[in-house]
């Protein structure tokens, strides 16, 4: 199976939420994937699939956000599908692991948590948005796709980052509670 089958299995399959346009997104994303073949890939000029990974601690309350080198913003981690990746969630979970530095990293059983599509200087982003589970104790790395990361607790996400990220912490919380805070 190929990448773009994968990606096709996996939204076709997904329950989206009920809130935010979420299925309009869903099939959005379907259609394009059927009128590109090379719909995965950053070559594709009409946008591209992409794949993030919230990474959460829950034992805390927290998330860790990457100050982006190239958009210099608070975002969860991740990017491009590279030729290597087997599925939607291996590469949302590779994209976690090198940005943040994390090789221990589980993404959350269950699909994407949301989806956000959105204009970047490249082109326009699909982005299919999972959760990463980092173990207690977890000691992030900045790569050298980041500026820096910090940990935000839930409530202090919305003061750093856009609407996008706030709503994606939020469906996270809503699965995860608020932690020891």
């Amino acid at each position: 199976m190929s990448l773009h089958d994968d990606a096709t299995r996996t939204l076709t399959e997904w329950s989206a939420p009920a809130d935010g346009g979420q299925d309009e997104l869903r099939h959005g994303y379907l259609a394009h994937l059927r009128a590109h073949e090379d719909g995965m890939w950053k070559a594709c000029s009409e946008g591209h699939i992409t794949a993030s990974a919230l990474v959460v601690d829950p034992s805390a309350g927290r998330v860790l956000l990457t100050l982006h080198r190239k958009l210099h913003m608070w975002l969860q981690m991740g990017g491009h599908c590279e030729p290597e990746d087997a599925t939607l969630a291996g590469a949302a979970l590779r994209e976690a692991q090198e940005e943040s530095g994390i090789e221990e990293l589980t993404l959350l059983p269950g699909g994407p948590l949301r989806l956000d599509r959105h204009l970047t200087p490249c082109t326009w982003h699909l982005d299919v948005q999972y959760a990463a589970i980092a173990p207690e104790g977890a000691q992030e790395k900045v790569s050298e796709e980041s500026l820096e990361l910090r940990w935000y607790g839930y409530d202090d996400v919305a003061a750093v980052a856009d609407e996008s990220v706030v709503r994606l912490v939020e469906h996270a919380r809503a699965l995860f509670g608020d932690g020891r805070r």
